[in-house]
Formats: C-alpha cells, sequence, structure tokens
C-alpha cells in the first residue's frame, strides 16, 4: 500500500464526511422549524464538520491511483469509521448527555444499519434528534447495499453479483454502467422509503413519525421513535403488517430490482436465496405462531401477525420488537436465537450471514458426503444454473469460519466487562449480525443497551463495523501482507 493510495482514501473518506455534514442541517431546520434550541448543536456540527472535512479533503486531494484491491479495502474501512464518527458529533454535542462511547456506539449502531440503541425516553426527544438518528440508518441502509452490490464482490471476499457476469457491465464503458446502476439503485431505495412512509401515514402513524419509521424500515435498521418500538403501535395489525413487507422487501437483492426496473430481467427473480430466505423466514412465522396458539392460546391472527413482524425483523437484521418475544417460551426464544444468524440476501440492507452462503455452504456439505462414497468423481458446487468458483467457495468458508471465531472471542471479552452469559453471548453475536437487540432482561427486546459498561459498548461498537463490512474487509488490513511487508 503506497502513500499516494492512502491519502486518496483519506480524500474520498473527507468528502463523504462533507456530504453528512449537510445532512445534519436537515434535523437543524426541523428543530428550528418546532422551536427547539438543538438546532444550534446541528447547525454547529454542520459547520465544525464541514469546515473540518474541507480542509481534509483539500489537503489531501492529488491525481486519483490505480483502482486496485488493497485501495478498496481501505476505502471501505475509512469510509465506514469516518462516517461513524462524523455522525457522532451530534449525539455528543446535544441536549442529551451521552459520553463519548456512548456517542459513538449510537453512531455506529446508525451507519451500520444494527439498531441497537443506548438513548432512552425517546418519545420525548427533540425530533431534530430522532430523525438524524433515522437518517443516519437510511444513510447507512444505502450504503451497505452499495457495499454489497459493488464493491465486496469485486473484493473476491463474498457477495453475489449479478453485474459482474454480464461482460458489457465490466468491460463497455464500465464508469457510464456503474453510474447507471447507481442512479437506479438511488431511485429505487428513495422510491421504497416514499412509498413506506405513505403506507405507514394512510394506516394512521403520525406524519413525522411515518417518515423516520419508514427510513428505518426499508434500511432494515431498526431506530424507532418510541422507547417501546413497534410495541406502540401493537393494537394497529396493519401497521405491523406494512412494516413487515417493507422489511422484507429491504432484504431481498437490490440487484435483482436494479435489472428488472432497467432491463425487464424476470428471470433474476429466480435467484435461489430468495426462496431460501422466504422459506426460512415463512417456516419461522408460521411455527412460532402455532405454538403461540396452541401454548399460550392466543388467537391465530394475533399470534401470526406479532410472529410474522418479529421474526421477520429478527431475520433482515431490523430489530424492531412489536412485543417481548424474550416471553413467549422457550421455543420461541430459541427460534429468535437461530433466526439471529441467517440474515437476507447479498446486495440487500441486511447482515448476518446471508441466505446465499447457507445455499454454498450445504452445497459443499453435500459434495464433501458424495466424495466420500465416490472419491474419484467430480462434482461442480452450483448456485443456481451457475457453477460457483474455488474464490467463491474460499470466501464463504473463510466468512464462517471467522465469524464463530470472532463471536466466541468477542463473547468471552463481554463477559470479562462484568455482563452475564446470556447478555454478553447474544450481545455479541447481535452486534456481530447487525440484528440490533439481544436476548435477556438487558439488552432483550424491550431494553437496550444503556446499562452496559463503556467497555462493553466499545466491543459492540467494532463488532458492528466488523459486521458490517463482512468481516474478511477489516481483517485484511490488519495483516502484514496487506502494507507489503
Amino acid at each position: 500500500m503506497n502513500r499516494s493510495a492512502a491519502r486518496a482514501a483519506i480524500h474520498i473518506s473527507a468528502i463523504f464526511a462533507l456530504y453528512l455534514s449537510v445532512a445534519m442541517l436537515i434535523p437543524a431546520m426541523v428543530d428550528l422549524a418546532t422551536g427547539n434550541d438543538d438546532w444550534r448543536v446541528f447547525a454547529f456540527s454542520a459547520l465544525f464538520l464541514g469546515g473540518l472535512a474541507m480542509a481534509v479533503a483539500l489537503a489531501t486531494q492529488g491525481r486519483a491511483p490505480q483502482a486496485t484491491t488493497r485501495f478498496g479495502f481501505l476505502l471501505v474501512n475509512l469510509l465506514w469509521l469516518t462516517m461513524a464518527i462524523a455522525g457522532a458529533v451530534p449525539f455528543l454535542a446535544s441536549s442529551v448527555d451521552m459520553n463519548l462511547a456512548d456517542a459513538f456506539f449510537e453512531s455506529v449502531s446508525g451507519v451500520t444499519a444494527t439498531g441497537s440503541t443506548v438513548m432512552s425516553g425517546l418519545d420525548d426527544l427533540p425530533p431534530g434528534l430522532l430523525l438524524w438518528r433515522s437518517l443516519l440508518n437510511f444513510i447507512g441502509g444505502l450504503g451497505v447495499i452499495a457495499l454489497g452490490l459493488f464493491l465486496l464482490p469485486f473484493l473476491n471476499i463474498g457477495g453475489v453479483s449479478y453485474f459482474k457476469i454480464e461482460s458489457s457491465d465490466i468491460e463497455d464503458r464500465p464508469f457510464e454502467r456503474f453510474q447507471t446502476f447507481a442512479l437506479a439503485l438511488v431511485g429505487i431505495y428513495g422510491s421504497l422509503g416514499i412509498l413506506c412512509a405513505i403506507c405507514y401515514a394512510a394506516a394512521g402513524m403520525d406524519g413525522f413519525h411515518a417518515i423516520n419509521h419508514a427510513m428505518t424500515t426499508v434500511a432494515t435498521a431498526g431506530f424507532s421513535t418510541h422507547d417501546a418500538s413497534f410495541a406502540h403501535y401493537s393494537d394497529n395489525p396493519t401497521i405491523l403488517w406494512i412494516a413487515t413487507l417493507f422489511m422484507f422487501v429491504g432484504a431481498l437483492p437490490f440487484s435483482i430490482m436494479i435489472l428488472f426496473a432497467l432491463r425487464g430481467r424476470l428471470d433474476a427473480l429466480r435467484d435461489p436465496q430468495i426462496r431460501v430466505f422466504a422459506g426460512y423466514a415463512i417456516v419461522f412465522s408460521v411455527a412460532v405462531a402455532i405454538y403461540l396458539r396452541v401454548k399460550l392460546e392466543i388467537p391465530f391472527f394475533d399470534a401470526i401477525t406479532h410472529s410474522a413482524f418479529n421474526f421477520v425483523s429478527v431475520i433482515t437484521t431490523t430489530g424492531y420488537a412489536s412485543d417481548d418475544y424474550g416471553s413467549w417460551g422457550s421455543f420461541a426464544v430459541a427460534c429468535a436465537f437461530v433466526a439471529t444468524f441467517l440474515g437476507g440476501c447479498s446486495g440487500s440492507t441486511t447482515g448476518g450471514i446471508k441466505a446465499y452462503r447457507f445455499l454454498i455452504l450445504f452445497e459443499l456439505l453435500g459434495n464433501g458426503l458424495r466424495r466420500l462414497v465416490y472419491p474419484n468423481a467430480v462434482q461442480p458446487v452450483r448456485y443456481g444454473d451457475r457453477t460457483v468458483d474455488a474464490d467463491m467457495q474460499r470466501a464463504v468458508v473463510l466468512f464462517i469460519a471467522a465469524f464463530f471465531v470472532i463471536w466466541a472471542i468477542a463473547t468471552i471479552l463481554l463477559a470479562a466487562t462484568g455482563l452475564d452469559l446470556v447478555t454478553a453471548t447474544t450481545g455479541a453475536l447481535t452486534a456481530l449480525t447487525n440484528v440490533g437487540p439481544g436476548l435477556g432482561t438487558i439488552i432483550g427486546p424491550t431494553g437496550n443497551f444503556s446499562t452496559l459498561p463503556d467497555a462493553a459498548k466499545w466491543i459492540c461498537s467494532a463488532l458492528m463495523l466488523v459486521g458490517r463490512l463482512e468481516i474478511l474487509a477489516v481483517f485484511v488490513v490488519f495483516t502484514p501482507t496487506f502494507w507489503g511487508r
């Protein structure tokens, strides 16, 4: 890694921080319009961050470096770290009493679309601060999609790219092609947010809350404007079903939406990972609904409404809760724990292991078992009608191995801060998968992370960033090989 590449990565990160400072003017205007003094906080933060970002951008401008995988890895890490630090400035300067650990945790949770929070009393917070949390989710969700669609597949560490396999998209005027896809992505993502807000408002949600929840729903991010999350709307099943639908859509591959919008590619809808994702979402939702009907004698419509909402929320790593599913019984808790691992599709706003990795993993397992019987057989690993190359197979195995190693180490570290085993185990898991709530009385669906020691918050913040950047993209930067030694 040479200095010019590092300089360019810092320059691009400063430009993104400048954009984020402009976004701070939106909650400033909202607070000013509602007569809340916090508008000064956002105005100051925008000026301070904007000035600093402009200075860094001017100091680091120069000739663009050659696009390499090393440059890509460094840029991805710097971008997310920069956004997390920049997003924390308004929290730190606001009227809410937040120390550095709290402010950074909240910002990281926002930009990684995790949805864990250290804030309480949300119903009474200034509207600008609530909107800032939602904007971080919305901006982070868009960044997550771009990461999954355009960066990770080309860095050979995972991700299913429909654009990479079309030669015209990477050989014939690649920048123009990328620009077309990027504009389509922004258009589809923004349109889903607007449609979701309209649906929420039509179902009876207040306009301000509808806008906030639409941003965090489409981003499958989970920040709410209420301490009770969607339990605040538990008596309105229409709102719960709208949220369930848009969480599900947010977990689908945006590559398919783009290809359908630009080229009418209906064949992309046959993506095997969609069937897997939809399959386990339906199985968990129906199984727990039947359990609630039989064991707790809850009317089936109510049972399926809350079961579908909460399990789609967990599987899509959104993190909303319409009820304390930790009190539904051991079967429901066990299902929620397993669902935390799953995630949605590649190229979506979700975290977790994701459906396509499970497909490839079980293909590898099946092939391994067959090779025990037929040692000389040549059986390619397939993903639908495509052959999975060795790089993708390696990436999947490395990711899953690294995932469980990091989870185990993080659990021990969190336990060392004084947390009980359930909180440490599920806290590490939910941070690494970007789900939001864990299990137990402290960080469960009705709790939050505010009472955790500062050391635990820093650990969870690091885990959220590592999980969002698909683990390998972070750890490769800390290897001597990356820096040319």
